[in-house]
């Protein structure tokens, strides 16, 4: 007879978590054990991930620390598990987000299904239409401080599935280890990387911040998409009260407002015209401000309304930098845009979203690189920098499908 395990978790889940991990891709672990390696032995590491989780015995190796460089500038931390940790942490968010999900605030779209940035970048605009102030606000290292005590009572309080809780307990308590190999303990916070992460994150968020501010500022709007958090108010005045109880608030959690990268912004456009030291904001890689607006019932006036920001468009103009364009006159203009468009639609579909005409420096800069290739390719273009521009305009307009900015009509 055979003998039963402790948990109760089914082959077909650890074998549907192993599919979402390969599909995210991903770098190796402090085991160094790419997807590719994993999958020589798939069955068998498939089924150790499986044993060892129903039995209780699944004890997760140390998260591998990377940094990477922060659009702003600087580095941040992020803790990289190894492949057959990913796939167990996916088992449990698997369990988990069904369970979770019923309980967060629909005005919450960070790293949540059928939720998107772009949700989030739509209420916001609509709300700064009909108020005046918004509160924007940074929390230092969310990840890196988020209390295990208050963590776990709240999963407690949702959860009642013993392994689950066990395993979310050990994955808080699993060491960084560093690029030395000295291993970091862990009393606190979630590695940022972790699959489990972000779904524990909007755990704690919810408690400390979402129903919070239902409870207790019922008449002001928020907007949060994982740790990237703004409120709408009616005057200056209420939105000095919000900072300051916000600020009071997080304090009581266990966090820290970023006292220089939070502030007060007013929403200016052609109905309010009071004067204000900062009339525009960031969120999730557009900028909020003033902007010039063509509309049947008003004309050309200006309104408040989210474009790509300078920090996102210094990004792409490195990437599109770091691509050689200029240098790749072995490839034909069919090669370039295999290798280049999908990322250019990418952009359109993202950055493009809400003020389309902001993205015309990307599309200059990439066609600035497109005439550099013509005159690198074509030994009769040279010396003639102008010829090799109008040779390209004359390129966009006959193969205008090769580039989404050239189908945009975008050839100079």
């Amino acid at each position: 007879m055979r003998s039963a395990k402790p948990n109760d978790i089914s082959k077909h889940l650890v074998w549907e978590a192993y599919r979402s991990v390969k599909a995210n891709g991903g770098a190796s672990g402090v085991d160094k054990e790419t997807i590719e390696a994993f999958e020589v032995r798939l069955k068998d590491n498939l089924y150790r991930v499986w044993n060892r989780m129903v039995s209780g015995s699944y004890f997760p190796p140390p998260v591998k620390a990377v940094p990477i460089p922060k659009k702003a500038g600087g580095t941040r931390i992020l803790g990289v598990p190894t492949v057959s940790d990913r796939i167990a942490q996916t088992v449990v968010k698997k369990i988990l987000e069904p369970i979770l999900e019923p309980v967060f605030d629909p005005d919450s779209f960070g790293y949540r299904p059928g939720k998107s940035a772009h949700d989030a970048i739509a209420v916001t605009r609509q709300r700064c239409w009909h108020y005046d102030w918004v509160v924007e606000f940074d929390i230092k290292g969310l990840f890196d401080h988020i209390d295990h005590g208050r963590l776990m009572k709240a999963l407690r309080h949702h959860c009642t599935i013993n392994w689950v809780l066990l395993y979310v307990e050990r994955w808080l308590k699993a060491p960084l280890q560093q690029r030395d190999g000295e291993l970091v303990p862990r009393d606190m916070g979630t590695p940022q990387g972790g699959v489990i992460s972000p779904l524990l994150a909007n755990l704690f968020l919810h408690y400390a911040f979402d129903g919070w501010v239902r409870r207790t500022m019922p008449g002001v709007p928020f907007c949060r998409y994982a740790d990237d958090e703004l409120l709408h108010c009616k005057s200056r005045r209420q939105a000095e009260w919000v900072m300051a109880q916000i600020t009071h608030r997080f304090k009581e959690c266990g966090l820290e407002i970023n006292s220089e990268k939070s502030r007060i912004v007013y929403c200016k456009d052609k109905n309010r015209q009071e004067e204000h030291e900062a009339v525009s904001f960031d969120f999730l890689g557009f900028t909020f401000g003033p902007r010039r607006c063509v509309s049947e019932s008003h004309g050309v006036h200006p309104n408040f309304l989210p474009a790509i920001s300078r920090a996102s468009m210094k990004a792409l103009n490195r990437e599109i930098r770091s691509w050689h364009v200029q240098l790749k006159n072995d490839k034909t203009l069919t090669d370039l845009s295999n290798m280049f468009n999908a990322k250019l639609r990418g952009w359109f579909g993202y950055d493009g979203r809400f003020y389309p005409s902001g993205l015309r420096r990307i599309w200059r800069n990439v066609n600035g690189y497109l005439v550099r290739w013509v005159r690198r390719k074509y030994k009769r273009f040279s010396r003639h920098k102008r010829r090799a521009r109008q040779y390209l305009r004359w390129l966009a307009q006959t193969n205008p499908k090769l580039f989404v900015h050239w189908e945009l009509g975008c050839f100079s």
